[in-house]
C-alpha cells in the first residue's frame, strides 16, 4: 500500500463542504430557541450615568433584557488564559459595563427576544445617558491625566525589559549603528463565517451545552464553568463546522458567558450570530504597535546588537490570550540572525479602543516589519548587497540546534531545533532572479519604478505541553479518531487520516475524524501556534501504534495463542501459515467491550520553520499604485504531511499578509470613534488582486522534537511579507529618497511619501 504521509490528498471534508452539507453554528437550531441581541456602546469612554430598559422589557416578544446589575451578584471578571505578562492582571473585563464604557462596540446590555429581528429592535428602546469622557488614542495620551481604569491609577498595563548578552557593550565599540522608527497598523483577522453560540441548559440534569465552540474548547469550558459556579463536568463545548479562524475566533469573548447565562436563567435555549459590523468593532483586533530600533555593526555587516523599545497598543482590556502579540513581538525581533547582544524593553498601555488579540502570525508579522527594513536600512549604509549582509549573518544548520534566549517573562527559554537558515535563502534568490535583476532596482520602465525586496524569518509552532487523541474500532470495521484539537478550515480531517491509515496500513476512508468538542476526550488544548500536525499529529500517531498492538492481541485470542507471529495486512491479521486470518469487523463483532486507544504527546520544546520571501514590484509615482510581477514565497517545513494542504496553506496566509500590508486598516478618529467599521472603508484582498504568487515548501531539515518530523505551516506565509513589500517599495523610490517606516502601504501611503509636503488650496 502507498504511503499517504507526503501526498497531496484532497482534503475528504471538502465534499460536505462543497456539497452544501457542512453544519455550522447557525445551521444548528433546538425547539422553543430564543434569540438574543448585543447593545454595544456608541461612545469611546464614558461613564454610565442611567441605564433605561423598561420600554425594551415590555415588548411583544421580548423575553429578558439583561444589564450588568442582573449579573452582578454573580459577575467575575475573564481571565487571561496565557502570556499572563505583568500588570496585565489589573485590566480585565467585566461581561457588561458596568459603571463604565472604554471602547466603541463594548456591550452594555443583552437583549433576548423570540426573533433575531425582535431582539435587535429592542435594542432601540433602550435608553442610556452616557457622560462622555476624554479618550485615550495612544501613548502620549495614555501617559496623561484621563485614565481607564481609574482605580489601578495608569494606562501603563505592563513594563519590562529583556536581553541577551550585553548591548551597551555591542554599541559602543561598534564600527556603525542605526536607530529608526517604525509603526504597524491596527488590523485584524476577518473570518467568512462570524462568531456564534447556541447555549442549552437542562434544569433536572443542571448541565450546559455550547455549540460553536473553536479554538481552544477545553480551556474555554473550564473559563466558563468556573465564570458560572459549575463544575467542568457540567459544561460541554460542542464544535460545528468552522468558517475560518487565524486567530481571532474561538477566544473567550463576553458573549461566551452572557448566552449561556441567559440559557441558564430562561432555562431555554439561546443563540447569538455575530453581524458583520460587531464583528469589526468588537471582536479582536490586533497588530497596533510602535517600535524604536537601533543596530550596531561591522564594517563588514556582521551584527553585533539590536535593542529597542515597543509600545503596544492593548486596546481597552486584556483578553484571554493576554501578551502574545506584544511578547511575541519581543521574543521574534532578532529573527533568523546571529545577534549576540539585544536589548528591548516593551511598553503595552492600554487605550480606548477594541481589544487586541491574537491574528495569524502574532508578533512576528509584526517584528519581521521593523528588523528586515532595518536590515535594508543598514546594508545601504553600509554599501553591503542586502542578500550577502543576510547571509553572513543567519545562523547555519552546523550551529543549530541552538537556544536562542529567555526573551518573554515567564516563559520557558526556546531554542532553533533544526535548519539551513542561507539555503533556503539562496533558493529564494534563484527563484526571484536577485543577482540579474539587482541592476532594475530604483529603475524607471513605462513610468513605472522596479524594485526587488527580501526578508527572512523563523516561525515556531507545537505549543504544548501536551495533546490527546483517541481511536476507536466500530462494529462496521471503520475506525473513529477523536481528537483534542480543533478545526477551523486547515484541513486537520485530512491529515490526522492520512497520519493514521499509514501507521495502520489502512485505506484513508476507513478513519472518520471527530475534532474539538470537549465531550471526545477527557483533555484536550486546542489549535493554536501552529501546533495541530506537531502536538495532535504526534498523539495519532501514538495511539495508531497503539491500536495496531492492541488489535494484534485480540486477533491472537481469536485466532488462539500463541499467536505472537501474526502477521498484518489489507486490514487483517493472518497466521504464520496463512491458514487462518481475522479482520477488522470480525475483531469488531467479536469484542463486548470497544476496542479503543489512547494516544499522547508531551512536550514544552516548539518547533522552528524558517523562510525567506522575496518580491519584485513596481511603483507609479503619480498615484502611489503598487503592482506585484513576481512574488516567491521559499519556507522549510521539515516534513511535510500533505503538500497540496500546505500549499493552500501557503497561498492563503500570503494574501493575508498582502491585505494586511496594502488594505486592511482599522482607523480611530481622536474621539476614539472607529471610522473603518465596515466593508466600505475596511478593504479586503480578492481572489484578483494578486496573481503573481509563488509558494516553495521544502523539507530540509526535519524536527527532531517530534516523532513526525513536522514544523509548523500555516502562519510562515504571512509573517514577512510587509517586510518584503517595505523594503521593494523603498528600493524602486530610492531615487526619490523613500524611507518606509509605517503600515499600511496603500496608494495613497504610498503617494504621501512621494509628496510630503502638504498640496497648497487654490
Amino acid at each position: 500500500m502507498a504511503m499517504l504521509v507526503g501526498t497531496g490528498v484532497e482534503r475528504t471534508e471538502d465534499l460536505r463542504f462543497l456539497r452544501g452539507r457542512g453544519c455550522y453554528i447557525d445551521d444548528v437550531e433546538m425547539p422553543s430557541m430564543a434569540h438574543a441581541a448585543v447593545l454595544r456602546s456608541p461612545a469611546a469612554h464614558a461613564r454610565i450615568r442611567r441605564i433605561d430598559a423598561t420600554a425594551a422589557r415590555a415588548m411583544p416578544g421580548v423575553i429578558a433584557v439583561l444589564t450588568f446589575a442582573d449579573i452582578a451578584a454573580t459577575a467575575k471578571p475573564i481571565p487571561v488564559r496565557i502570556y499572563k505578562l505583568p500588570g496585565f492582571e489589573r485590566f480585565l473585563q467585566m461581561p457588561l459595563a458596568e459603571s463604565k464604557v472604554r471602547y466603541v462596540g463594548e456591550p452594555v446590555a443583552l437583549v433576548v427576544a423570540e426573533s433575531p429581528a425582535l431582539a435587535e429592535d429592542a435594542l432601540e428602546l433602550i435608553e442610556v445617558d452616557y457622560d462622555i469622557l476624554d479618550p485615550v488614542i495612544d501613548l502620549a495620551t495614555a501617559r496623561g491625566e484621563s485614565h481607564l481604569h481609574e482605580t489601578v491609577g495608569t494606562n501603563i498595563a505592563s513594563n519590562y525589559t529583556v536581553a541577551m548578552g550585553d548591548a551597551e557593550v555591542a554599541f559602543r565599540d561598534a564600527d556603525y549603528t542605526r536607530r529608526e522608527t517604525f509603526r504597524c497598523h491596527r488590523h485584524t483577522a476577518v473570518p467568512l463565517e462570524t462568531r456564534g453560540l447556541l447555549a442549552v441548559w437542562d434544569e433536572p440534569a443542571q448541565h450546559l451545552q455550547v455549540w460553536g465552540a473553536a479554538k481552544v474548547p477545553f480551556a474555554n469550558r473550564a473559563i466558563l464553568a468556573g465564570m458560572l459556579g459549575l463544575p467542568n463536568t457540567a459544561v460541554d463545548l460542542l464544535e460545528v463546522d468552522v468558517g475560518g479562524s487565524f486567530g481571532v475566533r474561538g477566544e473567550f469573548y463576553p458573549e461566551d458567558f452572557l448566552v449561556p447565562y441567559a440559557a441558564r436563567l430562561l432555562k431555554r435555549p439561546v443563540k447569538w450570530i455575530e453581524d458583520r459590523r460587531e464583528h469589526l468593532s468588537a471582536t479582536n483586533h490586533s497588530r497596533e504597535m510602535d517600535c524604536e530600533l537601533e543596530i550596531a555593526c561591522r564594517k563588514d555587516g556582521t551584527i553585533l546588537g539590536l535593542r529597542g523599545h515597543l509600545m503596544a497598543d492593548m486596546g481597552a482590556y486584556v483578553r484571554t490570550n493576554g501578551g502574545v502579540v506584544a511578547g511575541m513581538s519581543i521574543q521574534f525581533l532578532p529573527g533568523p540572525y546571529r545577534v549576540p547582544n539585544f536589548t528591548c524593553e516593551l511598553t503595552a498601555f492600554v487605550s480606548n479602543k477594541t481589544p487586541v488579540g491574537t491574528y495569524r502570525g502574532p508578533g512576528r508579522f509584526e517584528s519581521s516589519f521593523f528588523r528586515e527594513r532595518l536590515i535594508d536600512m543598514a546594508a545601504a549604509d553600509l554599501g553591503i548587497d542586502a542578500a550577502v549582509l543576510r547571509r553572513q549573518n543567519l545562523y547555519t544548520s552546523a550551529e543549530l540546534p541552538r537556544g536562542v534566549g529567555d526573551l518573554v517573562p515567564g516563559e520557558a527559554e526556546h531554542e532553533f531545533d533544526s535548519g539551513d537558515f542561507p539555503a533556503v535563502l539562496d533558493r529564494a534568490l534563484e527563484e526571484i532572479r536577485w543577482e540579474d535583476k539587482k541592476a532594475l532596482q530604483g529603475r524607471e520602465i513605462d513610468g513605472w519604478y522596479h524594485g526587488i525586496g527580501l526578508g527572512c524569518f523563523v516561525e515556531s509552532g507545537g505549543a504544548g505541553p501536551r495533546e490527546n487523541a483517541k481511536l476507536r474500532l466500530e462494529k462496521d470495521g471503520t475506525i473513529s479518531l477523536f481528537t483534542g484539537c480543533s478545526a477551523s478550515g486547515q484541513g486537520h480531517e485530512t491529515i490526522f487520516a492520512q497520519i493514521c491509515a499509514d501507521t495502520l496500513s489502512l485505506p484513508l476512508d476507513t478513519f472518520k475524524v471527530y475534532h474539538g468538542s470537549t465531550t471526545y476526550l477527557d483533555e484536550g488544548f486546542g489549535t493554536y501556534h501552529g501546533r495541530a500536525a506537531i502536538m495532535g499529529g504526534s498523539a495519532v500517531l501514538d495511539a495508531a501504534t497503539k491500536l495496531i498492538e492492541r488489535l494484534r492481541s485480540v486477533a491472537a485470542d481469536k485466532l488462539g495463542r500463541p499467536n505472537s507471529d501474526l502477521t498484518w495486512a489489507a486490514g487483517r491479521f493472518s497466521t504464520a501459515k496463512g491458514d487462518r486470518a481475522v479482520d477488522l469487523m470480525a475483531l469488531a463483532a467479536g469484542s463486548e467491550q470497544p476496542i479503543e486507544e489512547n494516544g499522547r504527546h508531551a512536550s514544552t520544546k516548539v518547533a522552528y520553520s524558517y523562510g525567506t520571501h522575496a518580491c519584485h514590484l513596481a511603483v507609479d509615482p503619480g498615484t502611489g499604485r503598487v503592482k506585484i510581477i513576481d512574488y516567491v514565497a521559499v519556507e522549510d517545513l521539515g516534513r511535510i504531511i500533505n503538500p497540496l494542504i500546505v500549499h493552500g496553506q501557503a497561498i492563503g496566509a500570503l494574501v493575508q499578509g498582502l491585505g494586511g500590508t496594502f488594505l486592511d486598516e482599522f482607523v480611530y478618529g481622536p474621539d476614539g470613534q472607529l471610522l473603518t467599521g465596515s466593508f466600505a472603508d475596511y478593504l479586503l484582498p480578492t481572489a484578483s488582486d494578486f496573481p503573481n504568487l509563488r509558494c516553495i515548501s521544502l523539507e530540509l531539515a526535519p524536527s527532531p522534537i517530534n516523532p513526525l518530523g513536522v514544523k509548523a505551516a500555516g502562519e510562515g506565509g504571512i509573517v514577512p511579507v510587509a517586510a518584503v513589500i517595505g523594503n521593494a517599495i523603498t528600493a524602486a523610490l530610492s531615487s526619490f529618497g523613500v524611507e518606509v517606516r509605517s503600515l499600511p502601504l496603500g496608494p495613497s501611503k504610498v503617494w504621501s511619501l512621494l509628496n510630503p509636503e502638504p498640496i497648497s488650496a487654490v
